[in-house]
């Protein structure tokens, strides 16, 4: 199992002034952990070339595997994210022969079917990028290698984002990720807050391998038990490991540590929820 650290970068004015949540980032950040991926950073800007530029070369210089651009990619004055990219990189933007073709099997698909000179703003790309196909829609995607950052610049469309992302992003992660196991376990406790457990969570983290266990407590307010106002939390357990057995371990390890403690601060614990992921 191999260990993928991936960026996200997400552009749109619409993203910062709350007009349109950033649905995308969630589900891609989804997609990368269920598939043994690790989500480092998830950053939002506007249509700004430099600001765009800025923003890729500050990601670059942290060295992710993987950076995954998400909205600009559109025919219109402000999808600017392919010309920002190419700037970061020192890279001319060129009419690619394969993503012209991309969008004539687009658009052959539909009534409106001439590619024209805005349209061919889609295809042009940085020069030595990979275009992909879009499958339900027009703008092809871009894939970039750079010295050890491999560059994915995605539509904003969801519909479209997602398609590209299954289609042709999962294999590559599932490919460099290798075998691996994950088990997050989840579960309810009441009567214990957040202060009183964390110095056994600190105690667990320390003593577990950094990236093989992540263990969070999630507070969810307050609820009356016996006419009595308890603390409520989830308890989030994530193990990865090479294999089942691997992550099993620390999961039941971990598992019957909080437990202990949270039966020694007399709280309550609820049943426990399950999902795997696995290669």
């Amino acid at each position: 199992m191999n260990s993928l650290s991936t960026e996200i970068l997400c552009v749109g004015y619409e993203l910062l002034s709350g007009s349109v949540l950033n649905s995308n980032a969630h589900w891609i950040s989804q997609k990368i952990f269920e598939i043994g991926g690790i989500v480092k950073r998830i950053t939002v800007i506007g249509d700004d070339v430099n600001e765009i530029d800025q923003a890729v070369k500050e990601a670059i210089a942290r060295k992710p595997d993987l950076l995954i651009i998400s909205g600009g990619l559109g025919p219109t004055y402000d999808d600017k994210t392919l010309q920002g990219v190419a700037m970061s990189l020192d890279l001319d933007l060129a009419l690619n022969e394969y993503a012209v073709c991309m969008l004539k099997r687009s658009y052959a698909l539909s009534k409106n079917s001439k590619v024209n000179e805005i349209r061919l703003k889609m295809a042009k790309i940085p020069v030595g990028s990979k275009p992909l196909q879009n499958p339900v829609g027009s703008a092809p995607a871009v894939l970039i290698e750079n010295a050890g950052t491999t560059i994915i610049c995605l539509p904003g469309v969801p519909q479209e984002m997602k398609a590209i992302f299954l289609e042709s992003i999962v294999p590559l992660i599932v490919k460099q990720v290798g075998n691996f196991y994950i088990i997050e376990s989840n579960y309810e406790v009441l009567g214990v807050s957040e202060a009183m457990l964390a110095p056994k969570i600190s105690e667990i983290i320390k003593s577990n391998c950094a990236g093989a266990l992540y263990l969070k407590t999630h507070p969810l307010g307050h609820v009356i038990v016996n006419n009595k106002n308890q603390t409520r939390l989830r308890i989030q357990i994530v193990s990865k490991g090479d294999n089942k057995a691997e992550a099993q371990r620390v999961v039941d390890y971990v598992h019957a540590r909080i437990t202990a403690e949270i039966s020694n601060l007399n709280g309550i614990t609820s049943e426990t929820s399950i999902r795997k992921f696995h290669s």
